[in-house]
């Protein structure tokens, strides 16, 4: 009730101060006979001094003025639409709260096009697509005349020619010649593209401890591409992404071109190369956690990568370190050679492994990536009733896409990966495995600022060993945040004859959220969940959970804080989940 009150009262209140505030307009203006784009235009010049009312009183003399130039700015800023004859008529009337000034406009016969001649000459004048371009002209014969289709067309004939490499193009005829008598509109624009250009040489100044073929890497062009700012852009972008250098500057030597080929300089700033990042958080599925990341990103003087980390969470600690060489020629493709020792107290197991990978990444470009690895891991586990420790040699190889058109707050796009692993006593392992895993996303934008998220996970186990020979690392389990919410994490699967949960050689995982976008930040979603952990594909029990989420979007990822009810159990719970960032 107190809540209801409050409520009320400030409800009351915002009516108040908005009536107010409202009443306090002594000059208001009001708009009849137009719409869209012409009534905001009119709208805009006519748009009330800041003088002419001072102090909540209007000054006479300067309405008059104001008043007298109505006609004049309405048919001024109606002629980039056309309307070169309108009728206006205005005056001034009491209201009950101030004056109203009335403007009542009936726009006339708009100007039409009658002729019209588009043409592009010069070296560029044979390239298909400018050509194409200008046959689109979009103001036919027999349209209304609107100069802004008009300057938005000359503009995107321009860009066009710039990205084709017509450094010097220019419009050497745009004339609009208009006949207001005879309401009629005759359109001539002309381009000029003047010679094409290309890249000349790439020159890097500045970051003297990176050698220049690691610098290269960074380049989305080679001498005699065709010029263009966009792979300007693009290069500085990507050496942005490298979080290598502090300040970056990219500058076409038009001056020294030779052949119409232009140089760029390359002037960069390097940022120190050591780094020192301390982080905290909180997820349901490890508890609190703190992190902390050394960062060396030139070893040697290479460009060569160190990375020492420690992640401290409750319920999970890792702490490794890792060495990456980066290709000669691919920008995103690379080596490395890592040592992790990883400790897991789950609810169903425990488990501490220590071991080291080596993996080759390749770049397929357009967001594709392809991987092989070999892991070599001593795990010391404990699952239900059972303890044991084994050493594994795990050669794999993992495909992923990833299409999104942002990382912040996607709207549209989807990501899949494909892994496949497997070891055998004939490679240095104490038990023969292999396992298929594959996952995936759908995110769909939807009308009303609404979005669907579909995700599935599965896996599938082929072994020579019982179950309890099986590290927990490689055992499937489900439930978590990224899992079927409003279980624990990795607390669904198979149990054992003492009733816990051991873990199974198959998992199916699937989940549908629709979100509803509140603001730029801000999002509302419903979801449902489903799947589990198996051994008898011909025997699964699905568990399910529902619930309301919120998200925050953030540089990092989404802030997504859910509350999850099971579904289909004899006593369900709820339960929270907080994660930050993306599972895919």
């Amino acid at each position: 009730m107190k809540f209801a009150a409050a409520a009320g009262g400030l409800l009351l209140l915002f009516f108040v101060v908005a009536g107010w505030a409202h009443a306090a307009e002594p000059l208001r203006l009001q708009l009849a006979g137009l719409e869209g784009a012409v009534r905001a235009n009119v709208e805009a010049a006519l748009a009330l001094p800041p003088g002419l009312v001072r102090d909540g009183q209007i000054d006479r003399r300067w309405m008059e003025r104001y008043m007298a130039q109505i006609p004049q700015q309405v048919a001024l800023a109606m002629q980039p639409f056309g309307y070169f004859t309108p009728r206006v008529e205005s005056h001034l009337e009491e209201a009950a709260d101030g004056q109203l000034i009335k403007v009542n406009i009936s726009p006339g016969e708009p100007m039409r096009v009658t002729k019209r001649r588009v043409a592009v000459v010069g070296p560029g004048s044979a390239r298909g697509a400018l050509t194409r371009l200008a046959d689109s002209f979009p103001l036919k014969v027999g349209d209304p005349l609107d100069q802004a289709v008009y300057e938005e067309f000359k503009k995107e004939l321009l860009d066009k020619a710039l990205e084709l490499g017509y450094l010097d193009a220019a419009f050497s005829v745009h004339e609009i010649r208009v006949d207001v008598a005879a309401l009629a509109t005759e359109i001539a624009l002309e381009m000029d593209t003047g010679p094409r250009y290309y890249f000349g040489e790439g020159r890097f100044v500045g970051a003297q401890d990176y050698p220049e073929a690691f610098l290269r890497r960074f380049l989305t062009f080679e001498p005699g591409d065709i010029f263009s700012h966009a792979s300007l852009g693009e290069t500085q972008l990507q050496l942005l992404d490298s979080d290598r250098f502090s300040d970056i500057r990219l500058v076409a030597d038009r001056e020294n071109a030779k052949d119409r080929r232009i140089p760029v300089n390359v002037l960069l700033e390097p940022s120190p190369s050591r780094r020192l990042r301390p982080g905290i958080g909180y997820g349901t599925d490890t508890g609190a956690r703190m992190s902390l990341l050394y960062r060396d990103l030139n070893i040697f003087n290479r460009g060569h990568e160190l990375n020492l980390k420690a992640n401290l969470a409750q319920k999970a600690q890792t702490v490794g370190a890792s060495y990456v060489w980066p290709d000669a020629e691919s920008l995103n493709s690379f080596t490395a050679l890592r040592l992790t020792y990883e400790r897991e107290d789950a609810d169903t197991f425990l488990s501490s492994k220590l071991g080291v990978e080596a993996e080759r990444m390749w770049d397929l470009k357009n967001g594709r990536k392809f991987s092989t690895y070999l892991q070599i891991f001593h795990e010391d586990y404990t699952v239900g009733e059972a303890s044991d420790g084994m050493r594994m040699v795990l050669p794999g190889a993992r495909f992923s896409h990833r299409h999104y058109r942002s990382l912040i707050r996607p709207k549209n796009g989807y990501h899949y990966s494909i892994e496949v692993r497997g070891g055998h006593p004939y490679l240095g392992s104490d038990i023969g495995l292999l396992q298929f895993m594959a996952s995936g996303n759908i995110l769909l934008g939807l009308p009303g600022q609404l979005s669907l998220l579909s995700r599935i996970n599965a896996g599938w186990s082929l072994q020579n060993e019982p179950l309890e020979k099986i590290p927990a690392s490689l055992r499937f389990f489900a439930g978590g945040d990224q899992s079927v919410r409003g279980y624990a994490y990795q607390s669904l699967g198979p149990r054992d004859d003492n009733g816990d949960v051991v873990g199974g050689e198959y998992l199916l995982v699937g989940s549908l959220e629709l979100e509803r976008a509140l603001g730029e930040k801000w999002g509302l979603a419903v979801f449902y969940d489903v799947g589990n952990a198996f051994d008898d594909p011909g025997h699964i029990r699905l568990a399910q959970g529902a619930g309301l989420g919120v998200r925050y979007y953030t540089p990092v990822g989404p802030v997504r804080l859910d509350i999850a009810r099971q579904v289909g159990e004899d006593d369900p719970s709820c339960r929270i989940h907080l994660s930050i960032g993306y599972g895919w």
